[in-house]
């Protein structure tokens, strides 16, 4: 059996990004013969008449359509029920995306307002995790991001988030004041 149309079968019927490890065990190939296929496959997408792209992201491949084709596909799912982020999520996982493991404390103190409906919102949906207790009194909760905020977003891994603007002065948290007396 021919390795690459089994990888792209599988890609196209998984709902999940699959990692190279997840279909070297499915099909029984090497983890070699599964990354050469997987990188031929997004050799083929990119240069191929396509509407479709091969991604890495959390960690796995994806099939995906091309950005360009965005509107088109938007037309259709018109009018269903997808959920958007607030402003004040988007302002949230945006914290806790270039911070983390961040507290409540640290994302209110940045934000200037209380975040607890927020933080709830964000975890029900998956895109971000508690990720242990803070070393300090009250053994605050350290949040932090999820695969599922990796996806959502088309992220490989959060070093591809965009870098921050380097004219607007970094926030300073109230551990970071604290630290500093």
């Amino acid at each position: 059996m021919m390795i690459k149309p089994v990888v792209e079968a599988l890609l196209f019927v998984a709902e999940e990004p699959l990692s190279p490890e997840r279909v070297a065990e499915i099909t029984g190939f090497s983890l070699q013969d599964v990354r050469l296929a997987l990188r031929k496959l997004q050799e083929k997408y990119a240069a191929d008449d396509s509407g479709l792209q091969l991604m890495e992201i959390a960690k796995g491949y994806q099939l995906a359509t091309k950005p360009e084709l965005a509107p088109m596909v938007e037309k259709l799912f018109k009018g269903e029920n997808r959920y958007t982020l607030s402003q004040a999520a988007l302002e949230t996982l945006a914290i806790i995306a270039y911070r983390q493991p961040v507290t409540r404390v640290d994302i209110e103190s940045i934000r200037g307002v209380k975040v607890d409906g927020v933080v709830e919102t964000l975890i029900k949906r998956r895109f971000i995790r508690t990720a242990g207790r803070k070393d300090a009194p009250g053994r605050p909760i350290l949040y932090g991001t999820t695969r599922e905020f990796l996806k959502y977003f088309g992220l490989k891994d959060l070093s591809e988030l965009p870098q921050p603007n380097q004219d607007i002065p970094r926030e300073r948290s109230l551990f970071d004041q604290h630290e500093q007396n």
